[in-house]
């Protein structure tokens, strides 16, 4: 039994210690097993390059609403339905790299390399697979589905976008497997510069060909989807070709992409569940769009800016929560559960105390930071409701994101299932169209629900995560 937990005040004690570690965690623990040794410091190198992943991701995702909402509230509204549908791919993207980072930390737990080099190998192939039927149905469906959302006659116009983004969603697949290979295995720094170029790319370029500048062409909205394209593409094959050459702890060969249906399965036994419960939260987030598009491009619009300041926040958090499961696979593949148990509290306390900090300086700058990203009041007054009312439950979202992802690092991927299902979709969605449209709160109704519900999850989370059935799952 492993006894050695660093707490946060005795890491911050010793600088000379942090700053190797976060120079370790920068560089690669390739050395490192992540099985032994103190708890805190091991989730500080697998946290540190999954943290700063998730950060390049939050500035993306800030950037892209800053520059889409310089043309209008019709195309801050395209891009909030057309990532609504986005989050259906995501759902698949993330559900299989749930499961197959669940096998491959557990495979590196036990030092069977191997195994985990060919469960990466297949889970890569039927990634792509999945993807490229979703792109070609939705990018042919895409006026359709706007139509559905409530989608006006200005949002229609930008259909190109639309199309761009779900036609290509093999990018940003193969991005979330092989970068999901990378950190289950503890290659999380490789995971970090992927993510890193990947956005940087969007970053510049979409920009760039959305206004015009340089040698660039003026697209208008459709360039920032070609620019995400493009990014994510460049990502994708980086971190692809990065699993491809030996010395790491994932080192796939031309033989592990051999056809294997009965491992195939099994990923999707466990997957199966994972993409499900994905699919129960996103969708979810779909039927908030749709209640809130009843009220008009402004409301939709001030809830895109919102939700992305938010994720700005989530995202840093959600690396220190794929860090705690890595931990958790990884030190129940070597047979040492209790080891598991504290470094989800170890993480879920760090977490929580980012989020809480971050979350007041919403409460009390929400003005200020939505009036940054549109000079339009009917559009800022929705953007500051949605800010203020979902940061207050900051703290337990932090401690909810962490054991939700700890159980799937588990390979329990039916408890947050079930979990997902109740809270979201028996309570968030009736409750937000009660208080919106029945109680007559409007927007600033779903908003209440968004807090109320996202709480209740972490708390029933913690509760049938202290039951321990998780430590007995085998994968």
């Amino acid at each position: 039994m492993d006894s050695s937990v660093e707490t946060a005040p005795a890491v911050a004690q010793r600088s000379p210690s942090v700053w190797s570690a976060i120079r370790e965690a920068l560089a690669g623990a390739h050395g490192r097993d992540f099985t032994e040794g103190p708890i805190g410091r091991a989730i500080f190198i697998l946290a540190v390059p999954m943290v700063l992943e998730m950060v390049m991701e939050s500035v993306f995702a800030v950037v892209d609403v800053f520059v889409v909402a310089h043309l209008g509230a019709d195309a801050v509204a395209t891009v909030g339905l057309t990532e609504s549908f986005m989050t259906l791919i995501y759902a698949l993207a993330m559900g299989v790299s749930i499961g197959a980072g669940a096998m491959i930390a557990r495979r590196i737990g036990e030092k069977d390399h191997e195994g985990a080099a060919h469960t990466a190998a297949q889970v890569l192939l039927f990634g792509f697979a999945g993807a490229v039927t979703f792109g070609v149905i939705f990018s042919l469906a895409a006026p359709s589905l706007l139509r559905i959302m409530g989608g006006s006659e200005g949002v229609l116009r930008n259909i190109t976008f639309s199309r761009i983004m779900l036609g290509c969603n093999a990018s940003v697949v193969m991005l979330f497997l092989a970068n999901s290979v990378l950190r289950s295995s503890g290659d999380a720094a490789i995971a970090m510069r992927v993510l890193w170029v990947a956005n940087a790319i969007n970053i510049a370029l979409a920009p760039s060909l959305v206004f015009g500048w340089g040698p660039f062409p003026k697209l208008g909205i459709a360039g920032a989807a070609i620019g995400t394209t493009i990014g994510r593409s460049v990502g994708a094959v980086f971190a692809i070709s990065t699993l491809l050459r030996p010395g790491q702890r994932v080192h796939i060969e031309r033989r592990h992409f051999a056809f294997d249906p009965a491992l195939i399965a099994r990923v999707l036994r466990l997957s199966g569940a994972a993409t499900f419960q994905v699919f129960v939260g996103m969708a979810s987030w779909i039927g908030l769009v749709r209640i809130l598009s009843g009220f008009g491009s402004a409301a939709l619009a001030g809830y895109t800016i919102g939700i992305r300041i938010v994720i700005f926040a989530l995202l840093p958090s959600f690396g220190l929560a794929n860090a705690a499961a890595t931990m958790v696979g990884q030190a129940l593949g070597a047979r040492k559960p209790d080891r598991a148990e504290r470094a989800v509290w170890t993480a879920g306390a760090y977490s929580a105390a980012f989020l809480g900090f971050v979350g007041l300086l919403f409460i009390l700058f929400a003005t200020q930071i939505v009036n940054g990203f549109t000079s339009d009041p009917a559009v800022a007054r929705y953007g500051i409701g949605t800010l203020r009312t979902v940061a207050f439950g900051f703290p337990l979202y932090a401690y909810g994101m962490v054991v939700t992802q700890s159980f799937n690092g588990a390979g329990d991927t039916r408890t947050p299932t079930v979990i997902n299902l109740i809270v979201f979709w028996m309570l968030e969605l009736p409750l937000a169209w009660f208080l919106a449209d029945v109680a007559g709160f409007g927007p600033q109704g779903l908003f209440y629900a968004i807090t109320l519900c996202f709480s209740m999850l972490a708390v029933i989370s913690a509760w049938m995560f202290r039951k321990g059935v998780w430590k007995r799952k085998i994968v």
